[in-house]
């Protein structure tokens, strides 16, 4: 019998999907919850998920499961001890948005830095047309060139943004663990990464180790005119207190493309907030049509691979 894949959240993908080229039986759902998952999966061999929890309890439920395709590069939506446990391979997408996700990273600095939103909202509001002079000088603007950056994550976004970033001429620093005894050669120590940086991006999984890596002490080690970039996941910002320290201007700026709660149905205070220097977009720096083609033939090509027997981009 051919392996059934089924693909739990067909809707968050919207690009050519092409199918696999081994035999199989294909089946999508634009959405699914928890709930859903278990029952949808109960005949499958493989199981692609973008943003549907692949708890150990859907996993229970589906007991010819043999692959869990990860229809992204974080993957802490899958138990991977209950896989492991099972013997499912769970695999991701890796090296995918190398061009979108710094160029939206890139993009968020220089609206902060630059001051795009306040000053937009003095040109509504009638400053310019108000001046004595030819200019009108509202929030203070700072260059990119000469400035320094801290990434934190030296993967292959880290390393792409790094590139951009020289290029417009910033020192980059690349942040050495937040818990470690010792520092890389090529890594600074994390604190003293933090309190040097002009702006800080932040590339890295979320993971126990990692949630809540930026809260109240390290916004405080920051400098008061550093602008924050957050284009991976929510969790490694402690949300209430970045918004603490907007409010009371103990940092220059912030530009999330994530949240905790994705999609916010029950709220968030930092889409209340209004401020000139908090750049908010719906998880969308990996969404360039580009980027998403080459995510959606790079998750066929892992399926592919397991079911020849050649399985790629493993996890856990």
């Amino acid at each position: 019998m051919s392996p059934e894949i089924v693909f739990l959240d067909r809707e968050t993908l919207p690009a050519t999907v092409r199918r696999p080229e081994a035999p199989h039986r294909w089946v999508e759902y634009a959405q699914s919850s928890i709930e859903d998952a278990g029952a949808r999966l109960k005949t499958a061999t493989v199981a692609i998920s973008n943003k549907v929890p692949m708890t150990a309890e859907v996993i229970a439920s589906a007991p010819q499961l043999k692959l869990v395709a990860v229809a992204a590069t974080g993957y802490n939506i899958v138990d991977l001890a209950a896989c492991r446990d099972r013997g499912i391979t769970v695999c991701n997408i890796r090296d995918y948005a190398t061009a979108g996700v710094p160029e939206h990273a890139l993009m968020m600095m220089l609206a902060l830095k630059r001051q795009l939103l306040a000053y937009r909202a003095d040109l509504a509001d009638g400053a310019w047309q108000r001046a004595s002079g030819f200019c009108y000088f509202g929030a203070p603007l700072h260059d990119l060139a000469g400035g320094t950056l801290t990434i934190i994550g030296s993967g292959a976004l880290g390393q792409a943004l790094g590139k951009i970033a020289r290029a417009l001429g910033m020192q980059v620093v690349f942040a050495e663990k937040k818990e470690a005894h010792t520092v890389r050669p090529g890594y600074t120590q994390f604190d003293a990464a933090i309190a040097q940086a002009d702006v800080i991006s932040l590339h890295c999984p979320l993971n126990d180790r990692t949630r809540d890596m930026i809260a109240a002490r390290e916004l405080g080690l920051m400098k008061p005119d550093a602008v924050l970039i957050n284009t991976a996941r929510g969790g490694l910002i402690d949300e209430a207190a970045l918004l603490d320290a907007l409010k009371a201007g103990r940092i220059g700026g912030a530009g999330l493309d994530v949240l905790i709660e994705e999609p916010p149905t029950s709220g968030n205070p930092l889409l209340d907030a209004k401020l000139p220097n908090l750049i908010i977009t719906p998880h969308v720096a990996w969404a360039g049509v580009e980027t998403m083609q080459r995510l959606a033939d790079q998750l066929i090509d892992n399926v592919d691979a397991f079911l020849r027997g050649e399985p790629r981009n493993v996890v856990g």
